[in-house]
């Protein structure tokens, strides 16, 4: 480049990404998608936590208002989407099936047993479910700086074959090429940063509303256990 062509225009981010070897803007274009499919899941995962935790504060209160639990289960409808009131349909199922033959001990203990594993089930596929996507974000905050340094490393290369080539070491003719490899890396930071952020916050939120599932699993485990406790 010829030095006195240099401006502080010849530094600003479409100027870099143009005047970037071809390699680099592969680079450059695969983090802005990769950032651009991170925010899409953290995104998404904000809302979708939000909106699952209020349906659970909903449900519960429902539970702990006084009412009869096949009322609340009722209410939910027979194809409710949120897990809690999923568990409450199918561990009153199994009641009801217990209720109708006759009473045992051995069979108190199987049914708990039994309700036991199916609310397992029934978390462990909703725990599942709110941590898909988290995994991209994983990935993306790892992988994304390294991706960049790789962008950064071809650039200089690039650059210095260009300084051979013009047998010229002038800063203005140096500057531009190494700001067109830097520029790679500092998006590979723009695209890991958040999504490592919201991947440690979403793992969080997760696994907290996973232990809900299990403390409400608790909860209605022991409302079977007293409910057979009066039937004997």
């Amino acid at each position: 480049m010829d030095p006195a062509a240099v401006t502080a225009d010849s530094f600003n981010f479409v100027t870099l990404f143009l005047r970037a070897d071809w390699v680099v803007k592969l680079v450059m274009i695969g983090l802005a998608l990769a950032s651009l499919w991170s925010w899409t899941i953290i995104i998404d995962k904000v809302f979708r936590f939000a909106a699952l935790n209020r349906e659970a504060d909903k449900f519960e209160t429902a539970v702990s208002s006084g009412r009869s639990l096949e009322d609340v289960a009722a209410e939910a409808g027979e194809r409710p989407r949120h897990a809690l009131p999923r568990m409450l349909q199918s561990a009153l199922k199994e009641w009801r099936e217990a209720r109708a033959r006759p009473a045992s001990e051995g069979q108190a203990a199987f049914l708990v047993q039994r309700i036991d594993r199916q609310l397992d089930t029934i978390i462990a596929r909703e725990a599942a479910r709110v941590e898909d996507g988290l995994g991209a974000l994983a990935i993306v905050a790892t992988a994304s700086p390294f991706i960049g340094l790789f962008g950064t490393v071809w650039g200089i290369m690039h650059a210095f074959q260009a300084i051979a080539v013009q047998k010229n070491t002038n800063l203005s003719v140096v500057a531009p090429s190494i700001a067109e490899a830097l520029f790679a890396t500092a998006i590979g930071l723009v695209a890991a940063i958040p999504a490592y952020i919201a991947f440690n916050a979403l793992s969080t939120k997760a696994g907290k509303f996973t232990a809900r599932l299990e403390g409400f699993a608790d909860d209605l485990s022991t409302a079977i256990q007293r409910r057979l406790a009066e039937r004997a």
